[in-house]
């Protein structure tokens, strides 16, 4: 027998020819541009609702607020994990 399941695939995880190799230079804008999205949206999204939206009350504010900085949370860790299917980063 020969063994070709076995055989194609490397015993020690490593990526095979068809996996595409991310560089440190990728894998550093990426993780820049994922901080940079992630506090532009929770914190100075969520900074500008309680400052600017003086039309709601304090309550409402605060809520909104509270509820922008998970929706941004849960959007950012969606597309990350998309982003890890299609091997982008």
């Amino acid at each position: 027998m020969t063994g070709t399941d076995d055989a194609s695939a490397p015993a020690d995880g490593a990526p095979q020819d068809h996996d595409p190799v991310i560089g440190w230079w990728r894998a550093i804008a990426t993780g820049l541009a994922v901080l940079v999205a992630g506090f532009a949206g929770a914190v100075v999204g969520a900074n500008a609702i309680l400052t600017r939206s003086l039309a709601l009350t304090r309550t409402a504010r605060e809520w909104l607020a509270t509820a922008l900085f998970f929706v941004v949370i849960a959007l950012l860790a969606t597309v990350l994990r998309l982003l890890q299917r299609r091997r982008l980063i």
